[in-house]
């Protein structure tokens, strides 16, 4: 490094002044072999080392749809559910700590046994002006159902400092993709013109620019749309880049034949046999070299592949052409072309834009057969595959029919109940045609991710954390009082703040609300005289009796806190929205006799008590002629507005409590599987190894098993609303069950993707 002392001056004055150095100063004292650079304002190399158990939701190993579930006899399950090897993973949540949590905690080792993840497929939110809200189908109409608030948050926190916001969050993302992929592996980015040259620099810094593999122009419309000034946009980027640049997974693939792909390389067939390929070759060459593979002659035959023949067979058949001059070309069927070489223009038919049939009603869904040829290029049968913005699954379908395990996540909920329905019917699909089909979990670290609310400083004496700890319990409950609108208040043993005439007491950070905390308000509120109170919980656990307080004459509603409480800007502009938990009712059906019967459960009501507008803004705004869908108190309402008179009327759509249902499930004996985490061990504390960080450590680990207290809700049967079917059957099928007392779990998701489980006990 070499300064003028006129330069050194200067950079004493930019330091003393607060002003930040000229980029050429950044040159001069710090050496980078970058040629180029990307440079935006927070740029950091630290990414998040936050590692977080993941919570087991939900298992489903088995579509079961036939008219009666069997008893199993033994440890075996001859019915065809998978009992050992990989599940593949469904994740909610933030997926820059749940790779965080992939590439630093436990997991990482079970996706090392599997061979290590060789395929990350992301469409990440390039649109800075995109509408993220959906149509949702209720009857013969439909609404629309905004995005969620969480959704929102995130959408804020991506563009909210324009391009720098953006390049921070997909930075941070792709350097966490990048170290949990195998060394093998590759990554697919989906872009657009917005975003595209972003994109490349982030990925040539992190992957290297020489790992850059293709630039595919995906044509994603057929027709362009129309602009005021410049050229219509047709198509999309996907940039794909290698991890090592001499090892990497390739399989060459091949577009559909068409005839119209055909015609410039075609002529008309005397014998009436359809049209045939000539391909040129050499007099001398048929008899000198008869046995060598058409595939020699590739290159002058691109882009076609075909079959490998003999060149003498050829003549035997009588496919050997002679031109007028005494040339020899070969008479190629289409019946024997194999297909189209791919390039990295993608206009074809194979990777066409979505067609209707397809569509499931999410905004960003991409076509099948595009996943299909990225999965089909970059990995083989068995390989792990993932997409951390999985949005409506097509990433997890495509891997599932391919024979792929999988991986995937996304932030919104409704994108997850999605991606649920759309894997039952991928299970269902393989197991009509007879092909296996693997497991899948359902994770969150919802959870978790609360608890690091109430994280200590361990090197704090056993004092000091516990007063930490209270008030950091105290800061939890002070940020829940204000997102609800509540005055905090004393002297009760339960209640800690009051919403006008209503008293209200609020769960744990890190445990459901119980039946015992709900037994304790139930007795405060007799002995003290309160007729109204809130509860206010992160989660309920199974088996929550929601009626004890009415049957007590008490007016007691339980409220579901969302995860967006944790947002100081949420909270400040009043956006978090505390909604009613819904009410289940079951009937169970039991028959036959002796020691194995029968057991069906019949759902019989299902109600909530959601708000999504103001009918009154709503109303001022609609112009004459027009109509609007509400949700007011738990039912969706059409508003429309005379064109004459401007009188306002009202239709509500939710005309039958099963309007609200989307899909649901049982669980015939809960309790049956305990949610067990993976945790490192508690050892003394040691200095750490040296340069290691905080996050190799935690690699280093020992891990032991542990129960959570939980259970996981094991999906034996559903039935479930999809875009070509609205039906919904009201009464599972039979299960064999032997007699004594069981926990049956019934779980229904409501049209907004949120769901409510209820646990009955009954004695058979």
């Amino acid at each position: 490094m070499f300064l003028s002392d006129n330069e050194k001056r200067d950079v004493i004055k930019y330091l003393e002044s607060g002003k930040p150095l000229p980029d050429k100063y950044r040159f001069l004292l710090f050496d980078t072999n970058r040629e180029v650079e990307l440079l935006w304002n927070g740029k950091t190399d630290e990414v998040e080392n936050t590692v977080l158990p993941f919570q087991t939701v939900e298992h489903i190993d088995e579509p079961r749809n036939e008219e009666k579930i069997k008893a199993q006899a033994s440890l075996f399950d001859t019915s065809g559910r998978q009992i050992k090897g990989w599940s593949n993973k469904l994740i909610w949540g933030d997926n820059k700590l749940i790779l965080s949590s992939l590439k630093n905690g436990p997991l990482r080792k079970q996706i090392e046994a599997e061979g290590g993840l060789k395929l990350i497929y992301i469409d990440p939110p390039f649109d800075v002006g995109a509408d993220f809200s959906m149509n949702i189908e209720i009857g013969d109409e439909s609404f629309t159902k905004k995005p969620s608030v969480i959704e929102e948050i995130a959408y804020r926190d991506t563009w909210g400092k324009g391009a720098d916001s953006f390049i921070a969050m997909i930075y941070e993302r792709l350097k966490l993709m990048h170290d949990l992929l195998a060394e093998d592996g590759s990554i697919y980015v989906h872009c657009d013109w917005r975003v595209n040259s972003f994109m490349r620099l982030v990925l040539d810094e992190i992957f290297g620019k020489d790992n850059l593999q293709s630039e595919i122009t995906w044509k994603k419309l057929n027709s362009p749309k129309a602009q005021s000034v410049g050229f219509g946009n047709q198509k999309d980027s996907i940039l794909f880049y290698s991890k090592s640049k001499n090892n990497t997974i390739f399989n060459t693939v091949f577009s559909e034949i068409t005839e119209s792909s055909l015609k410039p390389y075609s002529h008309d067939d005397n014998d009436g046999r359809g049209k045939y390929r000539l391909i040129e070759i050499e007099a001398q060459g048929v008899q000198k070299n008869a046995n060598r593979k058409i595939s020699e002659f590739y290159g002058r035959t691109a882009p076609f592949l075909y079959k490998i023949e003999k060149l003498e067979e050829w003549y035997k058949d009588g496919k050997i052409y002679t031109s007028s001059s005494g040339r020899h070309s070969k008479k190629q069927y289409i019946a024997e072309v194999e297909g189209l070489l791919v390039s990295d223009l993608w206009a074809d038919k194979t990777a066409s834009p979505i067609q209707s049939a397809e569509k499931i009603g999410y905004p960003t869904q991409k076509p099948e057969k595009l996943i299909e040829r990225i999965i089909s290029a970059s990995s083989k049968e068995s390989d792990l595959v993932a997409d951390f913005f999985c949005g409506s699954g097509t990433t997890l379908a495509v891997a599932e029919k391919l024979n792929r395990k999988w991986i995937g996540s996304d932030l919104g909920r409704f994108s997850i109940h999605t991606t649920r329905k759309r894997m039952i019917g991928v299970q269902r699909e393989l197991k009509k045609a007879g092909k296996d089909f693997r497991a899948f979990e359902i994770l969150n670290i919802g959870k978790y991710e609360r608890e690091k609310f109430l994280t200590v400083n361990e090197n704090l004496r056993d004092e000091e954390k516990r007063i930490q700890r209270e008030n950091k319990e105290k800061e939890f409950v002070k940020l829940i009082l204000s997102a609800y609108k509540a005055e905090p208040v004393d002297s009760f043993n339960c209640f800690v703040g009051k919403k006008r005439d209503r008293l209200v007491a609020v769960g744990q950070l890190d445990a459901p609300i119980t039946n015992d905390f709900l037994e304790r308000i139930i007795n405060e509120c007799k002995e003290k005289k309160i007729t109204k109170a809130d509860i206010l919980g992160f989660d309920y656990e199974m088996g929550f009796e929601l009626e004890r307080g009415k049957q007590r004459g008490l007016d007691i509603e339980f409220k579901v806190i969302p995860r967006e409480v944790f947002d100081k800007k949420a909270v400040e502009k009043g956006q978090v929205k505390f909604y009613d938990i819904a009410y289940i009712e079951v009937k169970p059906i039991i028959r036959g006799r002796g020691n194995i019967k029968e057991v069906a459960i019949e759902l019989t009501d299902f109600s909530v008590f959601y708000n999504q507008d103001n009918t009154g803004e709503v109303e001022e705004k609609m112009s004459s002629g027009n109509s609007k869908v509400v949700i007011r108190n738990g039912q969706v309402i059409k508003l429309s507005k005379d064109k004459e008179t401007d009188i306002i009327s009202e239709e509500i759509l939710t005309k039958k409590w099963t309007d609200w249902i989307d899909y649901w499930s049982v669980d015939f004996n809960f309790e049956s599987k305990k949610e067990i985490i993976r945790v490192a061990k508690e050892i003394p504390s040691q200095p750490k190894l040296d340069g290691s960080s905080e996050a190799e450590q935690m690699q280093l680990a020992d891990y032991e098993e542990k129960w959570t207290g939980s259970y996981v809700f094991e999906n034996e049967w559903q039935s479930f609303r999809t875009k070509k079917d609205r039906t919904l059957e009201l009464t599972s099928v039979f299960k064999e069950m032997p007699v004594g007392r069981v926990k049956i779990a019934i779980k229904v998701i409501d049209i907004f993707g949120n769901d409510t489980t209820k646990v009955v006990e009954i004695n058979i």
